[in-house]
């Protein structure tokens, strides 16, 4: 991707023209505000992938990164960028009215704070970081759907001239609302996998069962099975929501004979609100089993919001603009028509 990138670049460099000038408080601003802090976040994570590797090769120390190196350097390059994601766009070419477009996202920052606030309240408080991710996602969200109703002036005109409004906008400006709406849905979901997470680890025999997030797992028995190069124990679990059973979770523990391996195969139920995991752990001498249970809220958002980022973008380079070519010139010497006399 990187050498096309490039040799677009050069096939087209004696076409590019630079610029006129504009104030740091602008769309041109913002956009290149973007680039640097989206850079800058790839920056952070090619080093934190690829350091510990090459710190093997080279020395032979290992050493691990992980949350907390994430959490140090990626989060304070996201916050400003999303917090310029819904700003941006409803600033002018040359110079924008910083205020101006705040003011137009009252509503945005008004329902920012209700699903805050709403969060402080399901959650009991939490920590500070995940408040600040639910933050970000729901700004993100309402930001662009804010922003799309301003184009349209949703409310502020009669919704025939909405409708023809909306008919009437580019492509591009709406693979952009979409593609800003999946990224807030998309840090939700992050948000909330990571860091309103439950977990269970119980010891339990058959006829047991155990509660998680609302969730009752009944505890069923394990069956020896022979697969095609493998034996595994598999395990039978009843997953139950206000006693109606919604799922039949059967996790396993295999082992590869010739590879002399075993592998631990997490049974998953996934609804469009979370994620519920399973694993089935060793069997001790009276006979428990050990069971792992993880409940993660909003996983399903994480791929929901890939999913319509990249529908934005598929929309975008749809715009009539991107697909209509520049007039190809006449040829050297053609005849020119004369007019009829």
């Amino acid at each position: 991707f990187v050498g096309g990138a490039l040799v677009l670049y050069a096939l087209r460099a004696g076409a590019l023209a630079p610029g006129g000038l504009f104030a740091p408080i602008s769309r041109e601003g913002a956009l290149v505000l973007n680039n640097v802090l989206l850079t800058t976040a790839c920056a952070t994570v090619l080093v934190g992938t690829l350091y510990p590797l090459l710190l093997d090769g080279l020395t032979g120390e290992r050493i691990s990164v992980g949350p907390p190196y994430f959490n140090a350097t990626f989060i304070p390059l996201m916050v400003p960028m999303v917090a310029a994601l819904a700003v941006g766009p409803l600033l002018s070419w040359k110079r924008g009215d910083l205020v101006g477009a705040l003011g137009r996202l009252k509503i945005a920052a008004l329902m920012t704070v209700v699903v805050v606030l709403a969060t402080v309240y399901a959650i009991q408080g939490g920590p500070v970081l995940a408040l600040l991710g639910v933050a970000m996602g729901a700004w993100a969200l309402f930001g662009a759907l804010a922003e799309f109703a301003d184009r349209i002036r949703l409310l502020k005109a009669p919704l025939d001239e909405s409708w023809r409004r909306a008919r009437g906008l580019p492509r591009s400006a709406i693979g952009m609302t979409i593609a800003h709406a999946g990224l807030g849905i998309a840090i939700l979901g992050m948000t909330g996998s990571a860091a309103f997470v439950s977990e269970r680890i119980e010891l339990l025999r058959p006829g047991e069962g155990l509660e998680i997030a609302g969730y009752e797992v009944a505890f069923e028995g394990v069956t020896e099975r022979q697969g095609a190069n493998y034996v595994t124990e598999q395990g039978a679990f009843r997953l139950l929501r206000d006693g109606r059973t919604v799922a039949i979770l059967e996790p396993e523990k295999r082992w590869y004979p010739v590879a002399r391996m075993p592998t631990t195969e997490a049974a998953i139920h996934t609804t469009w609100y979370s994620d519920v995991y399973l694993a089935l752990g060793d069997r001790n001498a009276e006979g428990a089993w050990t069971v792992r249970l993880w409940h993660h809220p909003l996983v399903p958002w994480i791929w929901l919001g890939a999913v319509v980022m990249a529908l934005g973008g598929i929309v975008s380079l749809t715009d009539r603009r991107l697909r209509v070519g520049a007039p190809r010139r006449r040829a050297a010497g053609a005849a020119v028509a004369q007019p009829a006399e």
